[in-house]
């Protein structure tokens, strides 16, 4: 792995894969970086059932596996004809009734009919722009947070969406850039719900050496495939395959988030730890079918190099299971273990064996702390005991 020498370089580089390899449309959920307030929108009389006809059409004619698409436009059309949707008037309702139906048959949860408080531009291509760029304000170009921890470790987290690989070059070489003095990596990817898988590639780039094919994408027909492999070259410092990687997933991880972790867990790449994530490894394109709602249907399916499947339906399995909530400081410690069995003296593996100390000591303090406490509950407890044996009997 070279280092690009300029932005623009690396923005090429990222952006280099000719347009007939491309997947026009292909997102991966979690567009959104904040959470959207309800708008009731009202549906006009006969928008319904031709809302939920094209959602059945657009399913069937796109869905990653036809015999399901099949069978899942059959269902929106029984539901539809047996009057399950018709007391609704508002969009957002029926997006909730209709996903809900979708995922009924077998849990795809790239599979909905989403409700969009604002309108749905017109102009093909602009709502994806549009979230790229809120995306993008509110997570400081992706990656809202970078920090060196006690010890030599570094954290980076990622944000709720993974931008574009246009949008998040600058930000991501920047960011490897940081951490590229750190002795071990933790990546936080707890609250990112997906997005580009070209942003994947870009992000495994700075964690392996050699060129490496990371995942494949097979389209519904299975005669149409798209590869990714790792970039020749990236923006800021590559950080290397050797340094300790710790990815720190929960159940809000889902998407290209997950083929981030899954792809560098099945390279032994990296340690997962936290919970198992959320289990969707089918990306998605979506088609406008109302002012507010459109139809989001998976047409591919994720195959990974090494497994030979994908992490659909059942997550991805951590290597060290804890709380997503304690993910960090199980990983931290971890990270501590590692730079401290390094040989050396240098500055870093000082403090983490420093740190490591200090951590043992309260921890055999805390444990004493316990003993004795639990020692004199059992002693209050024989003496209330016999207090109550002595007591006379009263007729």
């Amino acid at each position: 792995m070279r280092q690009a020498s300029s932005f623009l370089d690396a923005h090429a580089i990222a952006c280099s894969t000719p347009p007939a390899q491309r997947c026009p449309g292909l997102r991966h959920a979690g567009r959104a970086c904040h959470p959207e307030v309800p708008v009731p929108t009202d549906l006009q009389p006969g928008e319904l059932s031709r809302i939920v006809e094209r959602c059945a059409a657009k399913v069937e004619e796109h869905y990653v596996f036809p015999a399901t698409g099949t069978r899942l436009a059959a269902l929106l059309r029984e539901r539809l004809a047996s009057g399950a949707y018709h007391q609704v008037g508002d969009a957002r309702v029926l997006a909730e009734l209709v996903t809900a139906d979708l995922r009924s048959v077998n849990g795809d949860h790239h599979l909905r009919l989403r409700h969009r408080p604002d309108r749905i531009p017109t102009q093909k291509g602009k709502s994806t722009r549009t979230d790229a760029d809120k995306a993008a304000e509110l997570t400081m170009g992706g990656v809202p947070a970078v920090a060196r921890l006690v010890g030599g470790a570094a954290l980076m987290e990622l944000g709720h969406t993974l931008l574009p690989a246009r949008d998040a070059a600058e930000a991501v070489g920047a960011a490897f850039t940081l951490v590229a003095r750190s002795e071990a990596l933790l990546l936080d990817l707890r609250r990112c719900r997906g997005g580009d898988p070209h942003t994947v590639a870009l992000i495994c780039s700075y964690l392996l050496d050699e060129h490496t094919h990371l995942n494949t994408l097979r389209h519904r027909d299975e005669g149409r495939s798209v590869q990714f492999w790792t970039l020749p070259a990236v923006l800021g410092r590559p950080y290397g395959a050797t340094r300790p990687l710790f990815l720190l997933i929960g159940p809000a991880t889902f998407s290209g988030a997950e083929e981030l972790a899954y792809t560098l867990q099945q390279l032994g790449r990296g340690t997962v730890v936290g919970a198992r994530s959320g289990g969707g490894a089918h990306p998605q394109t979506t088609f406008p079918l109302h002012a507010h709602l459109e139809a989001s249907v998976p047409y591919a399916r994720a195959v990974n190099p090494v497994s030979g499947t994908n992490w659909e339906g059942v997550g991805v399995v951590p290597d060290v299971e804890t709380a997503a909530d304690d993910a960090r400081q199980v990983a931290h410690r971890l990270a501590l273990e590692a730079v401290a069995r390094r040989g050396g003296r240098s500055a870093s593996v000082v403090e983490a064996r420093e740190e490591l100390s200090r951590r043992l000591d309260e921890e055999t303090s805390a444990e004493k702390a316990a003993h004795k406490a639990n020692k004199a509950r059992k002693a209050a407890a024989a003496q209330t005991g016999e207090g109550r044996a002595a007591r006379p009997a009263t007729s």
